[in-house]
């Protein structure tokens, strides 16, 4: 992740609809937000910060991965691989994004929406780096999330579950050829897809567990990355509109406020003015799925030996469990 401030202010907000698909089966009125437990949440990043370092090719970040895999397994999730070999800094690596559906929801079933988190930490040799909110947060929080979801599969089963690998740079920061190695990756198998299978949304979740939570999300997409596009057409044939992602992106922001003015959570979230460099770039800008980044980057101990269990707390976790579930269930998929 990466914040880099904007030269301008995109134009004009557009009316836009981000909704999911008609064919959800679920109670407008009914709501599962109350089930999410900020408690087990912590438990979970516990368990993964204890796990040591947890950079992309390690043991322990396989271990991570057997432990997303048997917690999803638990509350109905059937979990699949994507693995993929790379060329990075480091020689060639071994990444493994996981991909999960609840219920029956088979590989032949669409897929209306995406909830991603990188599940992988960032690799420093000099001292020992958990990522206890970077990102044993996001991903102790879809775990968590999966088993409330879990409970009505039949109304969630558009929804697919993205764990991505090797969202950090091996080198110091995140360039066009080092870090978000699964979410480009995972992109680019959507690319060759035609846009009406592909998913109408997605939203990523990256540290939101900070005591002091101050969640701004992200939703710029750089100019630079636009380059993108002429390579995407290049290697698939299909081309991304651009203009058409942002309409919907500027629409997911205002149902996202909205959401957290139901929650009583105005303090806690707001839309970033900066773009940030995160794992919702290739989706919107590769793949051409409107991806919003709930992301706290005022986080003091980000890429530091001191992002540690005692800076997440429950509480905050629980924050934006609540505010993700009811996004998902109020706005994206009415």
């Amino acid at each position: 992740m990466r914040s880099v401030s904007l030269l301008g202010i995109l134009g004009t907000l557009l009316a836009a609809s981000c909704s999911g698909d008609s064919r959800i089966d679920r109670d407008p009125e009914s709501s599962l937000v109350d089930l999410v437990s900020g408690e087990r949440a912590f438990e979970h990043v516990a368990a993964l910060v204890n796990f040591g370092p947890r950079p992309a090719g390690s043991d322990a970040l396989e271990a991570s991965r057997t432990y997303i895999e048997n917690e999803l397994q638990k509350v109905g999730w059937v979990v699949q691989r994507q693995n993929f070999t790379h060329e990075t800094n480091e020689g060639a690596v071994e990444f493994v994004n996981l991909r999960a559906r609840v219920g029956n929801a088979g590989s032949d079933e669409p897929v209306i929406g995406l909830l991603a988190t990188h599940y992988d930490s960032k690799l420093y040799k000099s001292f020992d780096f958990v990522g206890a909110n970077d990102s044993g947060s996001s991903t102790a929080l879809v775990i968590e999330l999966a088993r409330v979801l879990a409970k009505h599969p039949k109304a969630f089963q558009g929804i697919e579950l993205v764990f991505f690998d090797g969202e950090e740079a091996f080198g110091p920061n995140i360039t066009s050829t080092d870090g978000l190695f699964g979410s480009r990756h995972y992109a680019r198998q959507w690319l060759l897809r035609e846009k009406k299978e592909r998913p109408n949304w997605g939203v990523l979740l990256n540290m939101v567990g900070d005591r002091n939570l101050k969640i701004r999300a992200g939703v710029q997409i750089p100019g630079d990355s636009l380059q993108d596009l002429a390579e995407n057409k290049e290697s698939s044939g299909y081309v991304i509109d651009i203009n058409e992602v942002r309409t919907s992106l500027n629409e997911m922001s205002r149902q996202l406020l909205k959401a957290a003015a139901d929650l009583g959570y105005k303090s806690e979230v707001g839309i970033s003015g900066n773009y940030i460099i995160d794992d919702h770039i290739p989706l919107n800008v590769s793949a051409g799925i409107p991806t919003i980044n709930l992301i706290d980057t005022d986080y003091g101990y980000w890429h530091t030996p001191g992002d540690t269990l005692d800076k997440v707390s429950a509480q905050s976790l629980e924050v934006s469990g609540r505010l993700t579930l009811r996004y998902l269930e109020k706005y994206l998929l009415r």
